[in-house]
């Protein structure tokens, strides 16, 4: 496993991290698809044996099992001192009018709910998980800077928003000297790259890291195009990130694959790899091939000619994610 510091900070993390969506109990949330305990466990533990320790969650997520599952698993098969934990706010945990957003209020009750699930004392790494247009943005900042503070929470970041609302956050926190984000969590892969046009920049001038998620596009970039699976079903919030005409570079994925004799999810995770933004792409598996393959992509170098059959069918896309 390779390692790189994440941002501008002396933290290290694995050159892939485990996003944990895939994990809760079935039917709580709006993830229908995810894997319970029994069947998490194995693809956490075998993440660890791979050298990964860096492993990503949210509140919202399952309705917080996903925190719990990730939170057991970690407290028996590995080193607390040794791993990253990253968990985010902003989605609802409750049904009252305060139990959702960046307000001061949510964001303290979110912390300590998310250290009782994920059974540990401090979050490495405090994601808000959107921005927050209802609470301003000074007491979103504060509040987070006193959770680091306090102990409770040893970096920030933050996820898929405008570059301009992102700089004016860093910006805030900065002349406040409230603790910056470290880290951007946002959505980019092969059929969607806007994030190149100004996130990516203001990231690299602000010693941001980048760890994207859904780096395969919920798996389009694994197969042929059209291809149903369980989760691309019932997946609504999926069906409007991508468009009819990413059928072209999910071709140009197979005829680089095909060439090569390898998966198309080596070739995709290959080519995020490969750009100098990215610092670990967010790998959400269900079965323990969709980890082999990941692990298999850090070794696969394109050339120059394959990364231009893969990106030449890019057109410009509407933001999505956000």
């Amino acid at each position: 496993m390779q390692y790189l510091r994440l941002g501008a900070t002396g933290l290290k993390v694995s050159r892939l991290a485990l996003g944990c969506m895939s994990f809760g109990e079935p039917g709580l949330g709006d993830h229908k698809w995810t894997l319970d305990e029994s069947a998490s466990r194995p693809i956490i533990r075998q993440a660890l044996e791979a050298g990964i320790n860096f492993f990503d969650t949210a509140n919202s997520y399952s309705s917080g099992t996903s925190e719990e599952i990730l939170g057991r698993a970690l407290q028996d098969f590995g080193q607390r001192e040794e791993l990253v934990i990253a968990t985010k706010v902003h989605g609802a945990f409750g049904t009252g009018p305060n139990m959702r957003g960046l307000s001061r209020k949510a964001i303290f009750t979110a912390a300590d709910h998310s250290l009782r699930r994920l059974g540990t004392d401090y979050i490495d790494l405090y994601q808000i998980h959107r921005f927050d247009p209802d609470t301003p943005i000074e007491e979103t900042l504060e509040a987070l800077h006193d959770l680091v503070k306090s102990g409770k929470v040893r970096y920030l970041g933050a996820s898929s928003m405008s570059a301009w609302q992102f700089s004016k956050l860093q910006y805030t926190a900065k002349a406040n000297r409230w603790t910056p984000f470290v880290s951007m969590q946002d959505h980019y892969n092969l059929l969607n790259r806007e994030e190149e046009r100004e996130m990516h920049p203001l990231c690299a001038d602000q010693g941001v890291g980048v760890i994207p998620w859904s780096p395969l596009a919920r798996g389009r970039l694994t197969r042929e195009w059209g291809t149903e699976t369980p989760r691309s079903g019932v997946d609504q919030f999926g069906l409007e990130l991508y468009e009819d005409g990413d059928k072209e570079i999910v071709d140009a994925v197979g005829s680089v694959a095909a060439a090569r004799g390898i998966p198309r999810a080596q070739v995709a995770l290959a080519w995020l790899l490969s750009r100098p933004s990215v610092t670990a792409p967010l790998i959400g598996a269900n079965k323990a091939q969709h980890l082999d393959d990941a692990i298999q992509a850090l070794s696969v170098a394109l050339e120059d000619e394959e990364i231009k059959v893969l990106e030449a069918p890019y057109r410009p896309h509407r933001p999505a994610g956000f």
